[in-house]
């Protein structure tokens, strides 16, 4: 196997080539040290296990489990799969030192990873990611991993088999007018993608009066052949049983329902960014909850509009929800949203939800008497400016991708034929223009691909941007 290698948030490989049982082994060591050097309480807190419906997920997190139990780390292993914001509200439920969550999330079904929570509920920070990578890769070489037996853990009461799903969805109940729904009386579509939100979404929704169709509601490790990523392209059958059964909305959620998808009445895709500006507005002016509102750099300005409008503050964070989810966990924000769909909001979590997300549309919609998502956009562009963002992703050569790198230590002072007033160094590198339009560049951490955000007023302006930023990568 290869080097183990986190990215923004988890270590992630292709089953039995990259993501191995002895990989998983040598990182669960390296977590289990790692929350010991920080805590000599941990073992007795113990730690959060879930896993999501992947290929041997489950085999995976009863091992991590039994080399925490080794560690003398009492292991609190879910009973069944379990989203990853489950997993974060019973680690802040239990007071417990931390959590391991066996899934890779969105990526296609060939794929497992392996994502660690802090003992504060959110994903761990840059630097006990690093520090559990670099022990992990040191065990592989040298190997001293030592792992008990399930039985003999379950009887010192090591391993301890948990259902964390009524408290959180008590939880959630809290946060989300289930009576607003009620009386709107919606019909909904709802997709999990074969994901580790069934039996979540659909029960809130029918809790709430709603007339629920599921698909894919049932365990599929190869995730019907696609990717579990409730992106526009992998919606199409969602969209088409909205249109048919005259549904209000589609709902979707990604493998572990960390992520969300949006589907309005006549079949059409919201952008996860546009859903972050109207869902602001309505939770400030409903919950007359204070603080400001936080985006990852790379999320659109409607953010900052609504902020401006709502006269709170605004948030930047580089990319990687672990950021925002600080600011969760300090009470500092209303809202925290990044465009690649994950949001959370004050008192929840300081990890992202799907779950919460779609039900918070539900409620946006029930309270504006099942008003298309569209006309609410429409409506909230009146009041502060049109914002159009669009995201691409280029594998290149690595040569192409130093190159690029090179020229971005001196970026150009004009793009597509507008002034650059401000060049933002967060996280990559985003060229601000006269007009407030923007063009972010960034480089993968762990693959020859850069990714391209472009945010303009118009599709004309936004594709004079992508064609400038084209041009400056040299495709």
């Amino acid at each position: 196997m290869s080097a183990i290698k986190f990215g923004t948030s988890m270590w992630r490989g292709i089953i039995a080539e990259d993501f191995t049982f002895t990989g998983v082994r040598a990182v669960s060591q390296a977590i289990g040290e790692y929350v010991l050097s920080q805590d000599p309480r941990a073992g007795d807190r113990g730690m959060v296990i879930g896993y999501d419906t992947r290929f041997l997920s489950e085999a995976f997190a009863a091992q991590v489990a039994r080399v925490m139990a080794a560690q003398g780390i009492i292991a609190f292993l879910c009973e069944r799969d379990t989203p990853t914001p489950v997993v974060a509200h019973e680690i802040l439920r239990r007071h417990a030192a931390g959590g391991v969550i066996v899934t890779a999330s969105q990526n296609p079904p060939e794929y497992n990873g392996i994502k660690f929570s802090a003992a504060w509920g959110g994903p761990a920070l840059p630097e006990a990611t690093q520090w559990i990578q670099e022990r992990a890769n040191q065990l592989l070489l040298d190997p001293r991993v030592w792992e008990v037996s399930s039985g003999d853990a379950e009887g010192r009461g090591f391993i301890e088999r948990i259902d964390p799903r009524p408290a959180y969805l008590d939880r959630v109940r809290s946060l989300v007018s289930l009576e607003t729904i009620r009386e709107a009386r919606l019909r909904v579509v709802v997709d999990p993608l074969y994901g580790s939100a069934q039996g979540y979404l659909d029960t809130l929704l029918r809790d709430a009066g709603c007339e629920v169709a599921v698909l894919h509601g049932f365990r599929d490790p190869n995730f019907g052949g696609r990717s579990p990523d409730p992106a526009e392209n992998q919606l199409q059958e969602l969209a088409f049983q909205v249109v048919e059964s005259s549904a209000h909305l589609g709902l979707a959620t990604d493998g572990d329902a960390g992520r969300f998808g949006l589907v309005d009445a006549d079949g059409s895709f919201l952008e996860p960014n546009y859903f972050l500006g109207i869902l602001l507005r309505h939770l400030v002016k409903t919950r007359g909850w204070t603080g400001g509102a936080a985006r990852s750099v790379a999320t659109t300005h409607l953010v900052d509009a609504v902020a401006r409008q709502m006269e709170i503050p605004i948030y930047e964070t580089p990319v990687g929800f672990k950021y925002i989810g600080e600011l969760i966990a300090k009470d500092a924000i209303v809202l925290g949203g990044e465009e690649s769909a994950g949001l959370s909001v004050k008192g929840h979590v300081p990890e992202k939800d799907g779950i919460l997300a779609c039900l918070l549309a539900v409620e946006l919609v029930a309270s504006r008497g099942g008003a298309r998502l569209k006309t609410l956009l429409q409506e909230l562009y009146g009041e502060v400016g049109t914002f159009l963002t669009k995201r691409l992703n280029y594998r290149l050569e690595q040569s192409a991708v130093d190159g690029l790198e090179d020229r971005l230590k001196q970026p150009p002072g004009n793009l597509a034929g507008l002034a650059v007033i401000e060049v933002n160094r967060l996280d990559g590198v985003k060229m601000i223009l006269e007009d407030g339009s923007w063009l972010l560049f960034r480089v993968s951490g762990t693959e020859p691909v850069v990714r391209l955000y472009a945010e303009a007023a118009s599709p004309e302006r936004l594709d004079r941007l992508v064609t400038a930023g084209e041009n400056f990568i040299g495709r």
